[in-house]
């Protein structure tokens, strides 16, 4: 009678499920946890997704995408060289958590350092790095939230190289979606990003195995970056970035209750962005649209490049119409001008709506012509037209 009953109730059980809605069922087997989360295209910057984007939250690790982000621009500007070796300092090598165990005093080079800091996220070797492009860690924090104010994060604040618990130390979502896009200009970091298992002193006799700490890495088609981040007050947390079909999409998650959680809110965005999204590209970041005329310019025809790539972000099924783009310089331009300076925009338009704006800049430096080779000017052009 007792085992009838027992059968009974599992009959029973199974019928209650089967009469619950589908959608109810779906949303139990897809809670999310994360406290804030956001899906952006990389190209165009649009938001696709996302929820309390906007939350401040302790960042945990994730900071290092602002730390990578200043050294990738120093090593741009020729001030730090793949190759340079730096010498891990005592308070360096101090740093606990997630670490590749530098010793006070040893030497390594910024390339095996900067995979310490992508890869393993060792909190040793983003001070020894931010020591060595700052002097102190402090001074490179200073330079952390100047670059944040920069590029218009308005709620991120440092505290640290690392992103070790400290008070006051927080961003968002939204704030790390745009870190994030900023340091994937520098496309050389993906190749450090992307790795997922590789040895740092590979021939002592004790070698230091990394694996990386973003498994999606290995598990999601296309994904070849960017930072994770575990403190017990922000909980889990990732910074992830794809691409697929030309397009790359940057997903950030923050606050959630497991790694497997975590992984699985941030594979959701980025099936989403794939799934419903198409990107039409087209100019390539540095690609010349125009070349610059300057009656006193020494010399002509100097190429003006786009300061990013110029791409169309399509919902798929969407018809944008008939495109034109446009370039509009700046109202005046004085000479000289440098390599990097922005001179105008390029406008793309679709049936005559303005869809995007994208600055344009110099290729190389315009200095001033000589008064001699504006002469010869004139007179080569006097004779042109007799």
């Amino acid at each position: 009678m007792k085992k009838m009953s027992l059968v009974s109730l599992l009959i029973a059980f199974v019928i209650s499920l089967m009469a619950l809605p589908p959608q109810t069922f779906a949303a139990k087997q897809e809670e999310k946890t994360a406290k804030s989360s956001i899906l952006i295209e990389r190209d165009t910057g649009r938001v696709l997704a996302g929820e309390n984007m906007e939350e401040q939250l302790p960042p945990a690790s994730m900071t290092k995408i602002m730390t990578m982000l200043l050294i990738m621009e120093e090593i741009e500007a020729g001030k730090l060289r793949y190759d340079e070796k730096v010498r891990a300092s005592e308070y360096a090598a101090s740093m606990g958590g997630s670490q590749i165990f530098l010793e006070p005093g040893e030497e390594m080079t910024v390339k095996d350092l900067l995979k310490g800091v992508a890869v393993a996220s060792g909190n040793d070797a983003s001070v020894a790095l931010a020591e060595k492009i700052a002097g102190t860690e402090d001074g490179f924090v200073q330079k952390m939230n100047e670059k944040a104010r920069e590029l218009g994060l308005t709620h991120t604040k440092f505290q640290n190289a690392t992103g070790l618990p400290a008070e006051d130390h927080y961003s968002t979502a939204k704030d790390m979606a745009l870190m994030a896009r900023a340091l994937l200009g520098h496309e050389e970091i993906t190749e450090f990003t992307s790795i997922y298992e590789d040895y740092l002193r590979k021939d002592s006799d004790d070698p230091f195995w990394l694996v990386n700490t973003n498994k999606l890495v290995k598990f999601y088609p296309g994904v070849d970056g960017l930072k994770t981040g575990f403190t017990r007050e922000a909980r889990y947390c990732l910074t992830a970035t794809a691409k697929k079909d030309g397009m790359r999409v940057i997903a950030v998650v923050m606050g959630a209750e497991s790694p497997k959680q975590r992984n699985n809110e941030v594979s959701q965005l980025l099936d989403y962005g794939f799934n419903q999204y198409t990107v039409k590209q087209l100019y390539k970041q540095d690609q010349t649209v125009a070349k610059l005329e300057m009656l006193k310019a020494r010399d002509k025809d100097v190429p003006v490049v786009t300061a990013a790539p110029v791409s169309l972000l399509v919902k798929k099924g969407e018809n944008l119409g008939e495109l034109s783009t446009k370039i509009v310089y700046k109202p005046e331009l004085s000479l000289p001008l440098k390599a990097g300076e922005q001179v105008g925009v390029l406008e793309v338009k679709a049936d005559g709506k303005r869809i995007s704006t994208t600055p344009l800049i110099m290729k190389e430096d315009v200095p001033k012509a000589s008064y001699w080779l504006l002469i010869k000017r004139s007179f080569d052009d006097v004779v042109k037209f007799r």
